[in-house]
């Protein structure tokens, strides 16, 4: 599969996404790399020249320990996070869209599920836009990624009313409205990721038997994502805080692998490389017998 002008074999290899939060109210990283002060070098009006420094180390850091995409966010999805204006969420993410661009050669995505925030992150170079909606959120944004063929796009599952009459039924039937919406649009399926939207309008039951049966996914033949990384799912199953979640995380990126995904959204970049590595050993490896 394309991103950009990057190559993943999501068919053979797994790869990792790592998270940057730029805000200042995500669940698990709020206010780590957002500032109030313009950066003079990129323009900002929203970012802190001290952050991008900041910025820039955690993206090394990443890279250095085996993320192969980051997917800047400047909006939180956590339960009860205040939504904002797309030009408020515009200048904490392009400035920063613009410096890794220019400092970086690594694939970027950008979480947004709106369109005036996609196509300023789709003109300052984002190779992918991540959208927690599905494309249900904003119907301008499908045509707009129609008109960028050469960049992909990851379509998660969510929906505004999480009463569910048959959870797996309901839940495909939304994975495939959001598909129509695309093919309707004309994005091309070979760019499109599906994420089954773990956390979001699901309750923990239901969280839980999404993970069972992980291997749905597997039905519409296209790359899954898996976003588990600190969730409170993993917080009740272990009664842990979110800063103590990283092994939950990473046995639930191994179970994802095993069941047919093949990127993992995470903020714990090396445990889950590290994870993945040994899986895709054992997956991958052949009788030698005679």
């Amino acid at each position: 599969m394309q991103i950009g002008k990057y190559h993943f074999d999501l068919e053979k290899n797994s790869y990792i996404m790592g998270i940057l939060n730029v805000t200042p109210d995500s669940f698990s990283d709020g206010g780590v790399y957002f500032g109030k002060e313009a950066s003079a070098e990129y323009g900002s009006s929203g970012t802190g020249s001290a952050n991008l420094d900041r910025i820039f180390r955690r993206v090394e850091e990443m890279i250095r320990e085996g993320a192969s995409i980051i997917d800047i966010g400047g909006e939180s999805s956590r339960p009860g996070h205040r939504k904002i204006r797309d030009e408020e969420e515009m200048d904490r993410v392009i400035p920063v869209i613009e410096a890794l661009r220019h400092r970086f050669d690594i694939a970027l995505s950008l979480d947004t599920c709106k369109y005036k925030v996609a196509r300023a992150g789709l003109e300052a170079g984002v190779d992918m836009i991540n959208d927690i909606w599905g494309l249900k959120w904003d119907d301008r944004l499908a045509p707009l990624l129609a008109d960028y063929p050469d960049r992909a796009c990851c379509l998660m599952h969510n929906r505004k009313d999480p009463d569910y009459r048959d959870f797996l039924y309901d839940f495909c039937l939304d994975m495939e409205e959001t598909l129509q919406i695309a093919d309707a649009a004309g994005i091309s399926r070979d760019r499109i990721i599906l994420d089954p939207g773990i956390g979001f309008a699901k309750d923990y039951q239901q969280n839980l038997l999404l993970l069972k049966n992980l291997e749905i996914m597997t039905r519409w033949k296209l790359p899954v994502l898996l976003g588990t990384s600190r969730k409170s799912v993993i917080g009740k199953a272990l009664d842990l805080p979110v800063d103590q979640r990283e092994e939950g995380t990473a046995a639930t990126t191994v179970l994802g692998r095993m069941k047919g995904a093949s990127v993992f959204r995470v903020h714990d970049v090396r445990t889950n490389c590290r994870a993945l590595r040994m899986i895709d050993q054992i997956l991958n490896a052949e009788d030698g017998s005679r």
